[in-house]
């Protein structure tokens, strides 16, 4: 064996020892959330390893049914925003974004500029006049006010998104659609928006992870125990002015982190396709 290929053989080594040593450091959170759940709470916090000693199932059953609900009414309350939050970016940023990249409008570079100077804005700056509004509509303590926004192309980076790709679409699509006599319309559904797969599931997928995790505004909305959803259900858990019950949370915590899972591993190739084909143009 030469000594440039033992180098590069040892490089080699050392580079894989680093991307598994990275990615077990970035598990361990998970899985130390995966073993606690399956501890009793008063050791939880006593051992950071994750060598697992006790079995305790019952933070499962018991975390399931500690509340004012079962737990399986908050994971449903979740699937409502998520799925109306992807409905909406769905329609209403490809839409957005069509108008962009293919049309011609007045004001219309400045209002692309301002929509991504919208993306800057931090949610806590617009949550105040938001709240405002909603409570004045009577709609504080429903689902509402988290998922007609997205109805309204709010998400501008959804929309950043779909113009990036559209502009990487022949134009030469539209002009032989027009020839046949299509619209704008026909142009959209027909044409444009079937090729926008790898877009359309990225948007879907981040739109998923982001609601599913959402806290600080569905803490904001809602306040009716029955209405609460994942996140702000696990913060229920744990209570100041009572004992907390961490193993409980941890188990739940499992439970909502397998749709967040199933969701990555299934929509990973889209969610591939869709940065690949839009980060370059």
């Amino acid at each position: 064996m030469t000594t440039e290929t033992w180098w590069t053989r040892t490089r080699r080594i050392a580079r894989q020892v680093l991307m598994i040593a990275a990615v077990l450091l970035a598990l361990y959170p998970v899985l130390w959330m995966l073993v606690s759940s399956l501890r009793p709470d008063g050791h939880i916090f006593s051992n950071p390893s994750l060598l697992l000693n006790t079995f305790e199932t019952s933070n499962y059953t018991r975390g399931w049914s500690a509340l004012t609900r079962p737990f399986s009414t908050y994971l449903l309350n979740s699937a409502v925003v998520v799925l109306g939050a992807i409905i909406g970016n769905l329609v209403t940023c490809s839409m957005a974004a069509y108008a962009f990249a293919r049309l011609r409008f007045r004001f219309q570079k400045p209002a692309f500029a301002l929509m991504l100077l919208m993306i800057m804005i931090p949610i806590h700056v617009v949550i105040v006049p938001q709240y405002v509004i909603w409570a004045q509509a009577h709609l504080i303590n429903t689902f509402w006010p988290l998922i007609v926004p997205k109805f309204l192309a709010t998400d501008g980076f959804f929309v950043f998104l779909m113009v990036q790709f559209i502009r990487g679409l022949p134009r030469e699509l539209d002009e032989a659609a027009r020839i046949d006599g299509a619209g704008h319309g026909r142009i959209f559904f027909q044409i444009l928006l079937p090729l926008m797969t790898p877009a359309l599931a990225t948007t879907a997928i981040f739109t998923f992870i982001w609601t599913w995790n959402d806290f600080f505004s569905q803490l904001i909305y809602l306040t009716d125990p029955n209405l609460y959803t994942v996140p702000v259900a696990l913060r229920s858990f744990v209570d100041a002015q009572s004992q907390s019950s961490y193993g409980s949370m941890f188990a739940m915590s499992v439970v909502s982190v397998i749709p967040l899972f199933l969701a990555f591993t299934f929509g990973q190739k889209y969610l591939i396709r869709g940065i690949a084909t839009t980060g370059g143009k």
